[in-house]
């Protein structure tokens, strides 16, 4: 394995949201790690039928997508501004159990207001707002996990 295949292999791995991947060949061997959030993916293969695998998963998204009630839920929302997940992490919609939360249904929010918080290792990071508007719908729960792009609110722009 060369260079440039390594470096391909890392960004491979950095776009996909593998934590860690370890391929072994015959006189070679290679792990490598990300900062981001544990998933329990544990990869030891060789380097080809790892890129051919990278197919079935974008593929299986997809079948839930198809379904009838997601199309009107997509039309529905057009004219609103979505805000979806910076990292992958837990989010939550307040400091801490006992303090106010930092948006509701219905607030008008401005460009950098924090409007949530998401843990990720530990670290708490405070997600501000990058557009003015009103909160239509909150769409994860308090204390749940997210992923990377998962949508977050709806605003609707003023």
């Amino acid at each position: 394995m060369d260079i440039k295949q390594i470096q391909e292999l890392i960004k491979f791995v950095s776009r996909s949201g593998v934590n860690e991947v370890a391929i072994e060949q015959e006189n070679f061997k290679i792990t490598i790690k990300t900062n981001q959030a544990p998933t329990v993916v544990h990869a030891t293969v060789p380097q080809t039928p790892l890129i051919q695998a990278a197919a079935p998963v974008a593929a299986a998204p997809t079948a839930p997508a198809a379904s009838t009630p997601a199309v009107p839920a997509a039309e529905d929302t057009s004219k609103y501004i979505t805000i979806k997940s910076p990292m992958i992490g837990t989010f939550y919609r307040s400091s801490s159990p006992d303090k106010p939360m930092f948006v509701n249904v219905g607030d008008e929010i401005a460009t950098g207001k924090v409007i949530c918080i998401i843990e990720a290792m530990k670290l708490f990071n405070e997600i501000e707002s990058e557009v003015s508007g009103r909160i239509v719908k909150i769409l994860v729960d308090n204390a749940s996990p997210v992923e990377y792009d998962q949508p977050l609110f709806l605003v609707e722009p003023i």
